[in-house]
């Protein structure tokens, strides 16, 4: 009864993670979905995703958030993963220009690959790292809003705004499929819980203290697609 229980749910949304490697997108998937933080999390091979159910604007939705290795050699999945994605998660490193500015070439990829009318969000992560910090949180809000994007800075180690940069997002894809606003070749809200999915438990709370452990084939589904 469980487990039909985690598979009830009114809507599903895909969300994609992209940026450089290194700048913490494994790291915000395990703390929303698992509320778990691996210091010494191994680089993402290919691509691996994992979901998490929980309320937005009073319905059950169940997030499929996707998270892909930021190395170019992995760039050949480009056009699977974005495809059905309603939301992106765009994350550079406060700590390390360099990721900041790669952003553009990030989000020209996403606008050549995605749907149109894709929900973006900026993150800058690892706000822990205050000493090292070295892009300022105005330079980001000033290029976020000149790209139309909403902006928000995290730290997966701390779990600081990584629930309110989640709920935020999908929020925004929420009011977005229930005005009916989505192009033609979106799925309908009526048809948007169709598709592949994999039911993982845990986002609790009660998890804040587990150690650290790599997550069990149940929770992470490793996929090389076939292009």
């Amino acid at each position: 009864m469980g487990r039909r229980a985690e598979e009830e749910y009114d809507y599903l949304f895909k969300v994609v993670l992209i940026g450089d490697s290194g700048v913490g997108k494994s790291n915000l998937l395990s703390r929303f979905t698992r509320n778990e933080f691996c210091l010494e999390s191994k680089s993402t091979i290919g691509v691996e995703f994992a979901t998490r159910t929980l309320e937005v604007e009073g319905k059950s939705v169940k997030a499929q958030i996707w998270d892909t290795a930021g190395q170019e050699r992995y760039r050949a999945i480009t056009s699977a993963y974005y495809r059905g994605a309603l939301g992106a998660l765009l994350v550079y490193d406060v700590t390390k220009p360099t990721t900041f500015e790669n952003v553009t070439r990030w989000l020209k990829e996403l606008r050549d690959h995605a749907d149109a009318n894709i929900v973006i969000m900026l993150i800058g992560n690892k706000t822990d790292l205050k000493h090292l910090r070295a892009v300022a949180t105005e330079d980001a809000q000033v290029y976020a809003e000149n790209e139309s994007l909403s902006f928000i800075e995290t730290s997966a180690l701390e779990s600081t705004n990584v629930e309110k940069a989640f709920q935020t997002i999908l929020s925004h894809i929420y009011r977005i499929i229930s005005k009916k606003s989505l192009s033609s070749n979106h799925p309908s809200s009526s048809n948007i819980k169709q598709g592949s999915t994999i039911t993982v438990s845990g986002g609790s709370q009660s998890n804040a203290n587990k150690p650290c452990s790599f997550p069990s084939p149940a929770d992470l589904l490793f996929i090389f697609p076939d292009l």
